[in-house]
């Protein structure tokens, strides 16, 4: 439905028996985390400085909250209110996007705004033109460890649809649970023992 690469997807997987947003944190990058402490994150689970960068190419699709970036856009600095290295029109159109966001939490933007419904590599070419919506896609393409993945990325779809697929497959791969650590749902948004 929406391009992208072909990948196999293991069945068979367990899910975890607790559901809760305090098992999720420390776990996960955040937005505002540095790129170096995004890099720390993912090797501790094993995984390279490239396949960082093609599993956030994933960004290609979806959207954020502008709470989650409205810091970059009114309130960057003392002296400077918007971040810098967002491209001036694109942050004048979040601007404008975002204005509310305060009393509608709801508010959001695509995270590539040029193909929001298509998988495809123009989110890395977005990165170059300063349309990272959030700190750390930005940061994607400012640290020097990072910038030559997305610049092979942003030039080579398929080099980041090959990439992505194995490093998709790894994830899908990490800290898989066995024995009673869970269970194979039926529904894969609720618990087996939870009648719906």
């Amino acid at each position: 439905m929406v391009g992208g690469p072909f990948y196999t997807v293991n069945l068979g997987r367990k899910d975890s028996l607790v559901s809760t947003q305090s098992s999720v944190e420390g776990h996960m990058p955040l937005a505002n985390m540095t790129m170096d402490e995004i890099i720390k994150k993912f090797e501790s689970k094993n995984f390279t400085v490239q396949e960082l960068v093609a599993l956030t190419g994933a960004h290609t699709l979806g959207f954020a909250h502008c709470k989650e970036f409205a810091y970059r856009l009114f309130r960057y600095s003392k002296t400077v209110p918007t971040d810098p290295a967002y491209n001036p029109k694109y942050a004048e159109a979040l601007k404008k996007l975002c204005h509310n966001y305060e009393k509608d939490p709801a508010m959001s933007a695509f995270n590539d705004v040029m193909t929001p419904s298509k998988f495809d590599n123009l989110y890395y070419q977005n990165l170059e033109k300063g349309m990272g919506l959030l700190e750390s896609d930005n940061a994607l393409f400012q640290n020097p460890k990072t910038r030559p993945f997305v610049q092979l990325y942003a030039k080579n779809q398929i080099a980041f649809f090959n990439d992505f697929a194995r490093a998709i497959e790894k994830l899908s791969l990490n800290g898989v649970k066995t024995g009673n650590q869970g269970e194979v749902r039926r529904k894969c948004d609720a618990f087996n023992s939870i009648n719906t």
